[in-house]
């Protein structure tokens, strides 16, 4: 019981930090038109490669969402199994 509500809290606390940290980042393109056209070379992997700032807050977005997902799937599987009584 305790596991379940220690990984809810955490959980909640990753949702806010993954919300912040995805409306911290920039723009690749600009509206609509980029999204219809393909792009321009001027992304993440392009030429440029972004800014620090940029390429760390993409790298703990992307940590933060892969343990968000995992830290789902464990408490789905201890609450489904029965020990969390």
């Amino acid at each position: 019981m305790v596991a379940i509500t220690i990984i809810g809290i955490i959980l909640v606390l990753l949702a806010v930090a993954l919300t912040v940290m995805i409306l911290l980042q920039t723009g690749k393109e600009k509206g609509l038109s980029g999204t219809i056209s393909g792009g321009s070379s001027d992304t993440y992997f392009g030429r440029s490669g972004g800014s620090k700032k940029e390429k760390w807050l993409f790298r703990f977005t992307l940590i933060g969402s892969i343990v968000f997902v995992v830290l789902t799937v464990v408490l789905t599987i201890l609450i489904t199994s029965g020990t969390a009584a």
